[in-house]
């Protein structure tokens, strides 16, 4: 057990370093896996480098490649000239659309990370055409994703479902739908919390400049995320009218490449890394000139980022520090009390490391838990399931680190700030909120 908390503050501290520095929390966590493993826990280095996420960095390689063409070709214009038009100048319902589209991919059965890397670079060039923050839709597309994902045929619905079987429950319909539904509503959350701290942030900026001070505190600087001088929320650009893009074959072709990807992935079953990788290839086969500018623009950093952190949270289950925590969740000995705190753990677990991976280590606890005859099935499920993919959007998960890399550049640490400090939030709130709706509620 003492070996497990130093772990764990271990753990801790290389995420402080990399949030309060410029040193990657990724770069020290991955370190750190091998001094705590090999001289702490006595691991042989094999067996910590075993743990590096080989499929994940193929994921975010592939998808971030891919997409990186996506923008350079102009197909991600194309589509936001495409959704604009639908929009007609509707500006709410640009964030629905988004909205819809990533819960429609995952609710098929198109793996989260996949419908991320569909909608995401989208959403967000499509926001800026209506002077949406970046950060809003991006928080959109994830709910949207989010609300999908527990679909039957999707790999979170699947686990779920599985955790249902476990406990002597049946209540597909009712998980999916109760799981959209408070995806939705917290994507009406999220997006007004965030665009009115775009607006607050505006009018704070505006009020500080006196008007035609050119001098001002503003003067010169790179305009900030928020719009105008706010540097804190979110990327925002005004436009008028639109802008017609081509259908060019080039463009033609990734979108019949990004179609190959939903197919692939998901009727086929190959993994979203392997087939991001293949379906990049053959567009910069087509097109070479691509390559170099896509591949100079990877966010190298957010990979080392996201796979530096999974790294350690897979060494700490080879040691079995995830086994003493869940011990300790069983031994509370009050059923509802013991499925609150599964939701506290795999939230702050998955906004670590993968959520299916998470949720499939933590089934053996939830099953019995969700078993007792005081307590719905269902509504433990549900709880848990919510508690788990809610947090995706932390910058070292997949999904946030997808968002991160269809950010504009220069707002990649302002969108890992951000994202951190939501994910921080959905850690903090959600559970509870999840746990008194689904589990306390719904028992009654």
């Amino acid at each position: 057990m003492t070996l497990s908390v130093l772990a764990f503050l271990v753990l801790v501290a290389a995420f402080a370093i990399g949030s309060l520095t410029s040193i990657s929390a990724g770069l020290l966590a991955l370190v750190a896996a091998f001094g705590v493993g090999s001289l702490a826990a006595g691991l042989p280095l094999s067996d910590v480098i075993g743990e590096f996420p080989a499929g994940l960095f193929l994921i975010l390689v592939g998808a971030t490649l891919l997409f990186g063409i996506v923008r350079e070709t102009g197909t991600i214009d194309l589509m936001a000239y495409w959704a604009e038009r639908l929009a007609g100048g509707r500006r709410l319902l640009v964030p629905v659309l988004m909205f819809a589209l990533a819960a429609l991919l995952a609710a098929a059965g198109a793996f989260t990370p996949a419908a991320i890397a569909i909608v995401a670079p989208v959403a967000l060039a499509l926001g800026s055409r209506f002077g949406i923050s970046s950060l809003a839709m991006g928080l959109v597309v994830i709910q949207g994703a989010n609300a999908g994902a527990f679909s039957p045929v999707n790999p979170f619905g699947v686990i779920a479902n599985d955790m249902l079987d476990q406990a002597g429950g049946d209540a597909t319909l009712r998980l999916f739908l109760s799981v959209f539904a408070f995806n939705a509503v917290l994507a009406v959350v999220a997006y007004a919390v965030v665009q009115s701290a775009v607006g607050w942030l505006d009018r704070r900026s505006s009020a500080a400049t006196p008007a035609g001070d050119t001098d001002g505190p503003t003067a010169g600087r790179e305009p900030g995320p928020g719009g105008g001088a706010a540097t804190a929320v979110a990327e925002r650009t005004a436009v008028s009218g639109i802008t017609r893009v081509r259908a060019t074959p080039m463009r033609i072709l990734t979108l019949v490449g990004m179609g190959s990807l939903l197919v692939l992935t998901t009727v086929l079953g190959i993994d979203v890394g392997v087939a991001t990788l293949v379906i990049a290839l053959v567009l910069i086969i087509v097109r070479p000139s691509v390559q170099k500018p896509v591949i100079d623009a990877m966010p190298w950093s957010a990979i080392l980022l996201v796979t530096g952190i999974v790294t350690y949270v897979g060494m700490l289950e080879t040691i079995g520090a995830l086994d003493d925590l869940q011990e300790g969740i069983a031994g509370l000995g009050n059923a509802s009390l013991a499925a609150l705190a599964v939701s506290y753990v795999v939230g702050l677990a998955s906004a670590f490391a993968s959520t299916t991976g998470t949720l499939t280590v933590i089934g053996p606890v939830v099953a019995p838990i969700a078993a007792d005859p005081t307590l719905s099935v269902v509504g433990v499920v549900t709880a848990v399931g919510i508690s788990s993919s809610v947090v995706d959007t932390s910058p070292m998960s997949t999904s946030g680190a997808l968002l991160m890399a269809s950010a504009p550049p220069r707002l990649e640490r302002m969108f890992f700030r951000a994202l951190l400090l939501w994910a921080i939030a959905m850690i903090a709130i959600v559970p509870v909120v999840a746990w008194l709706l689904f589990v306390q509620l719904g028992s009654g």
